[in-house]
């Protein structure tokens, strides 16, 4: 990981002996720059936010999908495999489409590009927090339940009370290296127009014309962004490791 941040930050000076970089554009050094820095920057938020919003709405739509799958019910199993498989099934890129062009033809009701792209990305990712929290669920011993049981506890109740707490301990993890893919996928809500990131560099190399530099800074944008996650993440299981 050293070795390939290294490269990262030297290939472009190794590039600008050879004329193939122009950093003015992007130098804090003059207005210019400065200005286009600011621009790619302000997309920052908006990546944060409709990230954040999803793998939260994907985790509720998750976990009420994976309830039934608890159940001695082959229909709620049967449910709750296929919503699963074919959630999965369906590229993001494409689901963001037709949420935002399709739906509106089918049904009249429209969505904001932000609303759009956020519907999208929780309903992708409800699939995968699906299998997180079912995986999760059904790590803990019986024992706990038939334990809840004796205390006449209801099937809520146990798993509220019970259940859910020592599940969650143990799926933090995969959840957090979810959002790590959430932050990933969110780029790809900038075809329907969110300004995000990636959006935003696509709007300042229709203006400058220098696709390789403003592309590279826009994956050392989300390199550094899903670094800093990713060692939040690492603490997190190191820290319920220790607990």
């Amino acid at each position: 990981m050293r070795n390939l941040f290294f490269l990262l930050l030297i290939l472009p000076l190794t590039s600008c002996g050879k004329n193939e970089l122009n950093w003015l554009i992007l130098s804090p050094n003059n207005i210019e720059g400065l200005t286009n820095l600011k621009f790619l920057l302000s997309g920052l938020t908006t990546t944060i936010y409709i990230s954040v919003i999803s793998i939260i709405i994907s985790m509720i739509i998750g976990f009420i999908i994976a309830v039934p799958s608890l159940a001695q019910n082959k229909f709620l199993t049967y449910l709750n495999i296929g919503y699963v498989e074919i959630v999965r099934a369906i590229p993001l890129l494409v689901l963001i489409l037709w949420i935002y062009y399709g739906l509106p033809i089918m049904t009249g009701i429209s969505f904001s590009p932000f609303v759009s792209g956020i519907i999208a990305l929780s309903i992708s990712e409800s699939a995968f927090q699906a299998e997180i929290f079912r995986a999760g669920i059904n790590s803990i011993k019986k024992a706990q339940w038939e334990a809840g049981s004796s205390l006449g506890l209801n099937f809520f109740r146990k798993l509220r009370l019970v259940i859910l707490p020592q599940a969650i301990k143990n799926i933090l993890p995969a959840i957090g290296n979810q959002f790590v893919y959430v932050l990933k996928m969110s780029s790809l809500v900038s075809i329907i127009g969110i300004g995000d990131l990636t959006r935003k560099a696509n709007e300042l190399v229709v203006t400058t014309y220098r696709p390789l530099e403003i592309y590279t800074f826009l994956i050392l944008e989300y390199l550094v962004l899903i670094l800093i996650v990713s060692y939040f993440v690492r603490k997190l299981e190191n820290k319920l490791k220790k607990d």
